[in-house]
């Protein structure tokens, strides 16, 4: 019995004393697998942090066909690509002028300035003198060709009168203090500023211009002022401007930024199919176009991109431009090519925009449209990257902005006329960096908005200018 007991006691040590090794070994394995899960998070934490440092090399690259980067800042590569790449799908019509295209053939004048005649002096078989044989007209062309270019020097003497009453009289300005004898006429500081505000050329391309061409000295600095001085002669044509864009139904609105002697600033444009207005603000906010146009935003319809100031104002209504959209769709299908839902979206918008190419003065319904986006919204897109549902709750937040131009003709689907419109201002500023003063950047955006609203209504931005000076 004693043998018994004794051999319970050693077997419970025994059994206690592995107990305690497994107690060890599993407290051991427990801090080893916490420690593991900790060095699990830490990779997990490093593999996100570096899959988001990657992803805009993994991403294909944002450029003005698939995005709403401006051409001004894509690679040269991406330039390449797209004058090769378009968003308009390839149609069935034949290359060329389509029937019932008009033509632009060059049509001959009846009253030439000058006449030359061609004839042959000689034989070319026998070596005969031809000059005194009358020949037979066998066909007629006209050349056109410019004249020597040289500076016409116009003296202008001014003469005082006095009367029998003893007044003088000078009908005339008198001359200023320190003044310049010789200065430039109308034609000379309308094609200055014809060249530097329409075509964006640089002062110092103006002057070897003038130089070279025209055999006319002048320095930069004034040419910058015959710019600056068209500022007041302008102001009134630009209120005008001002007044009959306030008065539109539907206006575009768009913003760019633009350097002024080195300092950030941004430039607005409110233009329709028949007017450009492009002035600078302090800001990008909603208070500058509130500033500007008062209590007329109310009976406005505004096309215009996402930016939300835009939707800060109490405008009549809104029409989001589609050709963003279309470009935002296009860089989701350049992620993931195997997806549908980025391509339906599109099919539909291209859908509704060719149904008002067909109709262009029919009012069309848009419940239609809005419920077959509705149906493509609901669709899950969990499963696909992050920027498909990112644009998804882009498009729900403007839902009732997307098919307005249905229902109303005279609202156009795009803002491209305001992006074209603003699209001097980056070329000017391309070319030139930056303006140097408050006052030629105001001048550039006054005479812009003159020149491209006598353009849009086919008047000659050079005869609009020239009546200005």
């Amino acid at each position: 019995m004693e043998q018994q007991v004794n051999y319970i006691s050693e077997a419970l040590a025994g059994l206690l004393s592995e107990l305690q090794s497994l107690r060890r070994t599993v407290d051991s394995q427990h801090a080893e697998i916490c420690s593991l899960n900790r060095n699990v998070d830490r990779l997990l934490k490093e593999n996100r942090e570096l899959r988001k440092r990657l992803e805009k090399y993994e991403k294909p690259p944002k450029d003005s066909g698939n995005s709403s980067t401006p051409p001004t800042k894509e690679p040269l590569k991406s330039e390449i690509e797209r004058r090769t790449r378009s968003l308009r799908k390839k149609s069935d019509k034949p290359v060329g002028g389509q029937p019932g295209h008009e033509g632009t053939t060059r049509r001959m004048v009846e009253a030439p300035d000058e006449i030359e005649n061609v004839s042959s002096q000689f034989c070319m078989a026998c070596g005969m003198d031809l000059s005194g044989i009358e020949g037979e007209l066998d066909y007629v062309t006209q050349e056109i060709d410019l004249p020597a270019i040289k500076p016409i020097y116009r003296e202008r003497r001014f003469y005082r009168k006095v009367c029998t009453c003893g007044c003088c009289n000078r009908d005339y300005a008198p001359r200023k203090r320190g003044g310049n004898s010789i200065t430039f006429g109308k034609n000379i500081r309308a094609i200055a500023t014809y060249l530097s505000v329409v075509q964006c050329m640089p002062y110092e391309r103006l002057q070897s211009l003038f130089e070279t061409m025209f055999n006319v000295s002048i320095s930069q600095g004034t040419l910058a002022n015959i710019v600056r001085g068209m500022l007041d002669k302008s102001r009134p044509a630009t209120a005008l401007i001002e007044r009959l864009v306030r008065e539109s139904s539907v206006v575009g609105f768009d913003e760019s930024g633009c350097y002024v002697n080195g300092k950030l600033n941004w430039s607005w444009i409110a233009q329709t199919v028949h007017l450009t207005l492009v002035f600078r603000g302090a800001g990008r906010g909603a208070k500058v176009l509130e500033e500007c146009f008062g209590n007329s935003l109310k009976n406005m319809v505004a096309v215009t991109d996402r930016h939300s100031a835009y939707f800060a104002i109490d405008f009549l209504d809104n029409q989001i431009c589609l050709a963003h959209l279309l470009r935002n769709l296009e860089y989701l299908n350049d992620i993931d090519t195997e997806q549908t839902w980025a391509k339906e979206v599109q099919a539909l918008l291209r859908e509704a925009i060719h149904l008002r190419n067909e109709k262009p003065t029919d009012v069309i319904p848009k419940q239609d449209w809005l419920t077959r986006l509705d149906d493509l919204l609901k669709k899950d897109l969990d499963s696909l990257r992050k920027e498909f549902n990112e644009l998804k709750r882009g498009i729900i937040r403007y839902r009732d902005y997307i098919f307005n131009f249905l229902e109303n003709p005279a609202i156009p689907y795009d803002n491209n006329g305001s992006e074209r419109g603003i699209r001097k201002l980056k070329v000017k500023q391309k070319i030139s960096g930056c303006f140097r003063s408050d006052t030629g950047a105001d001048a550039f955006h006054a005479l812009h908005s003159i020149a491209d609203t006598a353009w849009k209504n086919g008047q000659s931005p050079l005869d609009v200018i020239l009546a200005l000076v």
